[in-house]
């Protein structure tokens, strides 16, 4: 693979020289612009907006714009001579639990490689201790004209990078929430687990892009001369914003899931049961029944505590002669 930026690692007074290579790649399937009418390439030109030229790649320089409009040139020569630490490292500030990372700041994914063989022993020091320690390092780096932030963790034998957002860039998810006030119940939240768990876990590397194998199987379709796939019938398009029962709903995504796995699809009802008339009937009744041998076993424990305190009469004993 390719290394995009080449540097050191800076892990104390340690220097790791490493190169970084992209750890991802996009398989989209992209598209050009064509003029509809004969099928010419549209292509974009850069012309300048005073003098109406276009102009050149060499000839395009950098600027800020400021709030009245006004152009503020910035020369490559200007941002060289900021002072930038991590121009060319990766410098460990801290390590910390992967769970203390928002998974919100992830953003793109690199791996590190030793450069050079006298990089191979403070590489495979920082690795193993990465393991053990059971941390991600977060660090600093510059790539690109900008200073980032990353996150270093270990990923089979290999460090890899990922760029993290800086915290201010994350925004606040306000007004995202349903504003409405929404009661769940207990039964809802049944079903909803037992969904969960009839779908169970699943082998994130058999899972397929079907869009992009729809649109590949589309291409070869017209290519070879046809008129590409069938549109979808009505109905099989997932239908959005409509009112459902949501009971029914999920008692139906479980009985799928559970065909999908080759398990029995019946469903436990987990509706909560109404009481009959009848049943309050009786339970008022026992109640009532209950109160009424209460009130009898307290009248019989006041009888018997009045005899025990009730003085017995004394008969008096004749005098002989």
């Amino acid at each position: 693979m390719r290394s995009i930026w080449n540097g050191a690692i800076s892990f104390g007074l340690v220097s790791i020289p490493i190169k970084l290579v992209n750890a991802t790649e996009s398989r989209s399937v992209s598209f050009r612009q064509i003029h509809t009418e004969d099928g010419g390439r549209v292509r974009y030109k850069k012309v300048c907006e005073l003098d109406g030229e276009e102009v050149s790649q060499a000839e395009i320089g950098k600027a800020y714009e400021d709030a009245d409009g006004t152009m503020i040139p910035i020369t490559d020569e200007d941002l060289a001579a900021l002072p930038l630490p991590t121009a060319k490292t990766i410098e460990i500030v801290a390590f910390v639990p992967a769970g203390e990372i928002d998974p919100l700041q992830m953003d793109a994914a690199y791996y590190l490689s030793a450069n050079g063989v006298p990089a191979a022993k403070p590489y495979t020091l920082l690795r193993e201790a990465l393991k053990r320690s059971d941390r991600v390092a977060v660090a600093k780096y510059a790539l690109r004209g900008r200073e980032r932030l990353g996150m270093l963790r270990v990923v089979d034998d290999v460090i890899a990078m990922h760029g993290l957002l800086w915290p201010d860039e994350i925004r606040a998810p306000e007004g995202v929430a349903p504003e409405t006030p929404v009661t769940v119940r207990e039964a809802e939240l049944d079903l909803a687990d037992a969904l969960m768990a009839t779908l169970g876990e699943v082998d994130i590397s058999t899972l397929h892009d079907d869009y992009r194998t729809a649109v590949e199987e589309l291409i070869a379709a017209k290519a070879a001369g046809g008129e590409g796939v069938a549109p979808p019938t009505p109905g099989e398009e997932a239908g959005g914003g409509r009112v459902i029962d949501l009971m029914a709903a999920l008692e139906s995504s479980v009985r799928a899931a559970k065909e999908a796995r080759g398990e029995p699809a019946e469903v436990t009802e987990l509706r909560p049961k109404k009481r009959t008339a009848a049943k309050k009937t009786t339970a008022k009744k026992t109640t009532a029944a209950a109160k009424t041998t209460a009130a009898k076993k307290t009248t019989a424990k006041k009888t018997t505590a009045a005899k025990k305190t009730t003085p017995k009469k004394t008969t008096p004993r004749k005098r002989t002669a």
